[in-house]
């Protein structure tokens, strides 16, 4: 048992160690697309980045091991892909795009400090123990501190209200990406999760993002596409394999605290 003591506390530091550097990712990530958005329009700007991450590590899992071994697709598993995992991306992607275009970056991450909460809440409800008492009384820190931390910016942003509040419902989205990746992750690793999900939710998005296109153009720059093959590598490939992996391993509500170094 000592053993296993061990190896259980190595396993949680490498996967700690694992969602802090997708975080870091995350945060260049979070940048570039409030540049990206600036010129580009939201949904292509998503849209476009998942299908290419997505289709690229598709192929990394058909031709290499790199990323572990690849388990075959039952029809209710790709059902699940396309309506649960897909589409529940696809959506968050959308309103949390669109709010970096209208509002700061650092206000949006500030909204999705929230998301431990939502997920603590959908996974259990209070109970009267001192562990329920100790989560639900952390997450209610967690939230009171996301308010008053934005607190000031509520004076100082009139004009960004349509980003502001989309930001809300883009934690609560992203907490639910999580749980859909999460109940996907009993069957597909880690990788495989965010391959299919990503691709699928390109595809999803493709009919919105040429309609976008074709209404407000496209404007083709070097530095817009240097960063969005960023996006696409550091904030799509790789820090969508390491987050989904640690989603295979602990609770939901403990992977989304992470979303609070953002």
């Amino acid at each position: 048992s000592l053993t296993q003591g061990v190896f259980r506390a190595k396993s949680d530091a490498l996967l700690a160690l694992s969602l802090l550097t997708a975080v870091f990712l995350w945060g260049g990530n979070n940048t570039g697309i409030k540049f990206i958005v600036g010129t580009w329009p939201p949904v292509w700007t998503g849209g476009t980045r998942f299908l290419c991450a997505g289709l690229l590590l598709l192929g990394l899992l058909r031709r290499t091991t790199w990323l572990g071994e690849r388990h075959s697709l039952t029809p209710e598993i790709r059902r699940q892909l396309w309506w649960r995992g897909g589409l529940s991306l696809a959506v968050y992607i959308m309103v949390f795009n669109w709010a970096l275009r209208l509002t700061a970056a650092s206000h949006v991450a500030l909204y999705l400090g929230a998301s431990p909460v939502w997920a603590l809440w959908w996974e259990e409800r209070p109970a009267r123990t001192l562990a329920s008492f100790q989560r639900h009384g952390a997450a209610l820190l967690a939230l009171t501190g996301v308010f008053v931390l934005f607190r000031p910016a509520l004076h100082t942003t009139g004009s960004d209200w349509p980003g502001e509040a989309l930001g809300l419902p883009a934690s609560v989205l992203w907490t639910n990406y999580g749980r859909q990746c999460r109940a996907l992750g009993a069957t597909l690793s880690g990788a495989e999760v965010s391959a299919h999900t990503m691709w699928r939710a390109g595809v999803l998005l493709m009919p919105l993002a040429l309609l976008e296109t074709a209404q407000s153009g496209l404007v083709w720059r070097a530095d817009l596409g240097w960063v969005q093959l960023y996006c696409i590598l550091a904030g799509g490939v790789a820090a969508f394999v390491l987050w989904n992996n640690a989603l295979r391993h602990w609770p939901t509500s403990r992977v989304l605290l992470f979303s609070n170094l953002v």
